[in-house]
């Protein structure tokens, strides 16, 4: 990643609940990064297929996990729309594990935008260890989608989630 940076922020566990933080500055206006985590058309290029996106508060959202293109058995979660703000801030709450997922945009200048992403859900250290990887990974596939390169879901392996979850385990 040049121009942009991928920084976990802090990762606090309370008990059972989790809450996963990440600060991502992006060579990208507002509106096209708004496009890529807010809309059926842009997700399935770094995160998931939405099946159903109703774009409101309130509104219904079924996401498809799309990595190792396990057609036969894929991950599905389903859920609401708990925040909406266009252009500013795209909230999903959603089960049965992501739990709720907050994407808030603020423009860095004409063609930087900085996301700050929240994570919060129910689970032990090990679930941690293991979300921490997958989005990082993920926002590893934003910043590619971002620049016109979709990932292969087909060819998608568990290697590079493993290696970025073992340096979040080494702390």
């Amino acid at each position: 990643m040049t121009d942009s940076t991928v920084r976990p922020g802090a990762s606090r566990p309370w008990g059972q609940n989790q809450t996963l933080q990440f600060l991502l500055t992006l060579p990208r206006p507002v509106d096209r990064v708004w496009q890529a985590v807010a809309t059926p058309e842009g997700l399935p290029g770094w995160l998931a297929a939405a099946e159903v996106l109703e774009p409101r508060l309130g509104g219904a959202v079924t996401l498809r996990l799309l990595a190792g293109g396990r057609d036969e058995d894929p991950t599905v979660v389903t859920g609401r729309v708990t925040a909406w703000d266009v252009g500013r801030v795209a909230e999903y709450t959603v089960a049965p594990y992501h739990g709720r997922i907050r994407f808030h945009l603020e423009p860095d200048g004409a063609d930087r935008t900085t996301l700050r992403f929240t994570n919060e859900f129910e689970g032990d250290a090990a679930m941690r260890l293991d979300s921490l990887a997958g989005w990082h990974q993920h926002f590893e596939y934003l910043h590619d989608a971002l620049d016109g390169r979709a990932p292969d879901w087909s060819t998608w392996t568990l290697d590079r989630w493993r290696e970025l979850r073992e340096e979040y385990a080494a702390g």
